[in-house]
Formats: C-alpha cells, structure tokens, sequence
C-alpha cells in the first residue's frame, strides 16, 4: 500500500504523518508495537507516575493517550473502511485523561491493553480489501483515509514515544 497523499489527511497530521518512512504500513504497525514495548520494559512501574513540569501527564497518562487514540483512529477506519460517510467528530485529549483512571493503573497493564489493541488493528488493516484502504471520509472536520488513518497510527505513537525520550527519560 503507498503511502497516503496529502490530499488523504488534514495538515496538522503531518507532524505524524512525516515519522512514518516504511511503505509496507502493516509492517510499520508491527515494528511500531515492538518499539513501544521495549521503549515500556524500561520504565519502572514506580517512574509510572513522573511527570516532567507540572500539568503535564505522567508516563501513566501518557500512555494512557496512547490507548485513547488507538481507539479513535482505529474506530475511525473502521467506520470509514465501511463506507460510511457520516462524519465523526474530534476528540479532546485532555479532556479524556482528566475523565480517566491511567494515573491509577499498573503500567504493565496499560502495555497489554495498547498491545492488545494494537494487535487487533493488525489483523483489522491485514484483512482489508485494497478498495477499502483508499476510501475517505470526515472526521475532526477534516477529508481522511484508511490508509492515511494507519499512518496517523503509527506517527502518533512514534511522536510521543520521541516526547517520552526527551522530556521525560532523560
């Protein structure tokens, strides 16, 4: 599958977008899932709860985003996969981590859940007809497609894994 044109996403994907260099997406799902894991296995449950300035999330949190957005974007190309046009709106991050339990919960039971997860959209983007792959719809306002949504996918936790390293692993 080729990489998404611009024309598949909404300009502020691009930040995620441009960290994902594989062509074979499927396969960057899957090395995306193995860094992840291994970046957590060094992270000690009690670190869990750092953050680095105050009102920024903890690790806890952090990685607690990481499950909310998997959720969202793999929701949104299920939806739109499916052909549905109906538009699906944006989801306000913050306002989610307030509305969570992550601050609370074990890490290694928040790895599982994202790998858990993350393996399922494996199987999900795996099974897809190419047809599907190319189709577009709406969400945050914004034109995107399966295949630009697995990008964002991968992009996304590619970036906050960079943000873990610099801010809050140093």
């Amino acid at each position: 599958m080729n990489r998404p044109e611009k024309n598949e996403y909404a300009a502020f994907y691009e930040t995620y977008v441009s960290l994902v260099a594989e062509t074979n997406i499927v396969s960057a799902l899957e090395k995306n899932l193995d860094e992840l894991q291994n970046l957590f296995a060094e992270i000690s449950e009690e670190k869990g709860s750092y953050a680095y300035a105050e009102g920024k999330w903890s690790i806890r949190e952090l990685l607690g985003h990481l499950i909310d957005g998997e959720r969202v974007f793999s929701y949104r190309a299920l939806r739109i996969s499916r052909d549905d046009k109906t538009p699906l709106a944006s989801f306000e991050e913050n306002s989610y981590i307030a509305n969570s339990n992550f601050g609370n919960a074990k890490l290694a039971h928040l790895i599982e859940e994202f790998s858990l997860l993350r393996r399922s959209n494996i199987l999900f983007f795996k099974n897809l007809a190419r047809e599907a792959w190319l189709r577009t719809g709406t969400a945050s306002d914004a034109a995107v497609s399966v295949r630009a949504l697995a990008y964002i996918m991968v992009g996304h936790v590619r970036h906050h894994a960079n943000i873990l390293r610099e801010r809050y692993l140093v």
